[in-house]
């Protein structure tokens, strides 16, 4: 089992401003759909990706949607940031995306963004309501399964706040 709650705390560690997303944010939340990967949104400039750098330098980041393994240290060169980050590490896979199909940039997500407590941390996580649109844009059966199973957790949490 990797440790990507490792990767979360690398990237706070370094001061990338961050949002946990995708599956991983959905098992936070109350989901019982396992993820194999972490997903985050952060803004990739050419400072921050520097930062992930760092975040990451030891323990070997590829990444992983290349036909041959390209080092994330050494692509993409310095002053080009991506668009999207999709690595392999020794931690575990993680997705670094800079927005969010059915919810918009960096700024947006972080705006309705919960701070939740993850393994002796808080780390802002996408909210449940904008989770379940971002699922819904996505639109694979996956991730329409996941958004109903959130609208679930959802309307139990409203209940029980009555």
């Amino acid at each position: 089992m990797h440790d990507l709650h490792l990767l979360l705390q690398r990237l706070a560690d370094e001061g990338v401003d961050f949002v946990v997303v995708g599956g991983y944010a959905g098992m936070i939340h109350g989901s019982a759909l396992v993820t194999q990967d972490v997903d985050v949104c952060a803004v990739l400039s050419a400072e921050n990706v520097e930062k992930i750098r760092r975040a990451f330098a030891d323990i070997h980041p590829v990444h992983r949607q290349t036909h041959r393994l390209l080092s994330f240290l050494e692509h993409p060169a310095p002053g080009q940031p991506p668009v999207n980050l999709y690595l392999r590490t020794d931690k575990g896979a993680i997705d670094i995306l800079s927005s969010i199909l059915g919810i918009g940039d960096f700024e947006r997500l972080r705006k309705n963004a919960v701070d939740l407590p993850m393994f002796d941390r808080t780390y802002p996580v996408i909210s449940i309501e904008d989770l379940i649109a971002a699922k819904e844009a996505v639109g694979r059966d996956k991730d329409l399964l996941a958004a109903k199973e959130l609208r679930a957790i959802a309307a139990k949490r409203r209940l029980a706040e009555g």
